[in-house]
């Protein structure tokens, strides 16, 4: 059977496969730009060593076991450039044999990384949304965006009765794959302020 005339669907399923793939080349055109395809000396022991590996949009994540550990890196592609992050003592700023190694994995096997849509706060239905829905977003732009509001970071900061610099802390340790206890209460906290405040806006 032929389908001369493709329905909504069909043409929404086209869309977003295309969307997909713009990202996917994306991500792996900045990759093979940042990264040599040859691995250091220091990065060809991870190379597809990494396990719970996945993607979000042009942002790859994934677990690889260490020599103190198992490390969380991630490396996250925009159009300003290429950022990334490990939790290994050395990867602050993503400057590793990690990063790197998870780079060349990505490029080797995109498919081994499994494709996560980021879930938005209004598609919770159910609390074990929650959790999938602050894992999508990160502290530092939530903050950003209450700064585009007009709240700063010191004010909101005492709002919710928390000291500045541990909020700071809070942030970019998230960053770097270190998470303090209240790092999830701290973006609700953030989400129900950005929501009330469009709300209290939208009546003005």
């Amino acid at each position: 059977m032929i389908t001369l005339f493709p329905s909504q669907g069909d043409f929404c399923a086209t869309a977003y496969i295309r969307m997909a793939d713009s990202d996917l080349e994306f991500l792996q055109t900045a990759l093979k730009r940042h990264w040599s395809w040859v691995p250091s000396k220091k990065a060809k022991g991870y190379v597809n060593a990494f396990f719970a590996a996945q993607r979000r949009g042009t942002t790859i994540t994934a677990k690889v076991v260490g020599n103190h550990g198992t490390y969380t890196v991630s490396i996250q592609v925009a159009q300003q450039g290429v950022t990334s992050a490990c939790s290994c003592y050395i990867g602050k700023h993503g400057h590793c044999h990690h990063c790197e190694a998870l780079a060349l994995t990505f490029l080797a096997d995109p498919s081994a990384f499994k494709v996560v849509k980021p879930k938005q706060i209004k598609e919770v239905r159910q609390l074990t949304d929650v959790r999938a829905s602050l894992e999508s977003v990160t502290l530092d732009t939530l903050l950003s965006q209450l700064k585009a509001q007009g709240i700063t970071q010191k004010a909101f900061a005492e709002q919710i009765g928390m000291n500045t610099r541990h909020l700071a802390a809070i942030k970019s340790s998230e960053l770097r794959h270190h998470y303090f206890n209240e790092l999830g209460a701290t973006k609700l906290a953030c989400l129900w302020v950005l929501e009330h405040l469009g709300k209290a806006k939208g009546k003005a």
